[in-house]
């Protein structure tokens, strides 16, 4: 799942890794997966792992995904868009407005949110709308979560480093009530399917106000 310490994951689990195991996309890491995401920005759906590997293949294997509030990780998935975008840093919000409402580069709206980077979690872990891996963790509870997937997968409690973070403030002070309902409405089944509150703390929340 994008900007859920998916690089430190992978980055931890990779000395576990036999010479015959698939690996995705490691930050310029050598890629070892017949699947095409793979190579790209090497994030895959349930739907395509499906694809490529028998049931019982599947079935054999313990799979986990995390999951991440959907505003947090909006503000991270934004961050790490627009990186290079002089433009973005004190323009925020109403950057974050456009990448849903408007238009990414020369892609239209439609196309963008359909990409699995951006798209809603539910989508990318569901298959005929049930869940498609064994374990889901929060990335709110990480380590936690993590030191249980350890567990499960027979190796000793491993410490996670922090790999292809985004710099950015607390992400409710990007919202005001125009990005907060855009946003609710676009992941709206991660809401449902993870049980994240579709509120943002009062304190924080900005007036309307437009982009």
């Amino acid at each position: 799942m994008p900007r859920t310490g998916t690089h430190a994951i992978r980055a931890t689990l990779e000395p576990f890794l036999g010479p015959e195991d698939w690996q995705q996309e490691k930050l310029m890491r050598r890629v070892r997966s017949p699947l095409p995401a793979a190579h790209s920005h090497g994030h895959i759906t349930v739907r395509q792992a499906q694809q490529h590997s028998p049931d019982a293949v599947l079935r054999s294997y313990f799979t986990f995904a995390f999951v991440r509030n959907p505003y947090d990780r909006y503000v991270s998935l934004c961050a790490a868009l627009h990186s290079g975008n002089a433009g973005y840093v004190g323009n925020e919000t109403a950057w974050m407005k456009r990448t849903l409402d408007k238009m990414q580069g020369q892609m239209d709206a439609a196309t963008f949110r359909r990409m699995v980077l951006i798209g809603p979690q539910a989508g990318i872990l569901t298959v005929s709308g049930r869940l498609g891996v064994d374990f889901i963790g929060r990335y709110e509870t990480l380590p936690s979560a993590f030191a249980e997937i350890c567990r499960r997968i027979g190796i000793p409690e491993q410490t996670l480093s922090v790999v292809n973070a985004t710099a950015h403030a607390p992400y409710d002070t990007y919202y005001d009530d125009e990005l907060h309902d855009l946003v609710t409405r676009f992941y709206r089944r991660d809401f449902e399917q993870f049980g994240y509150a579709s509120e943002l703390p009062v304190r924080t929340r900005m007036p309307r106000r437009s982009a």
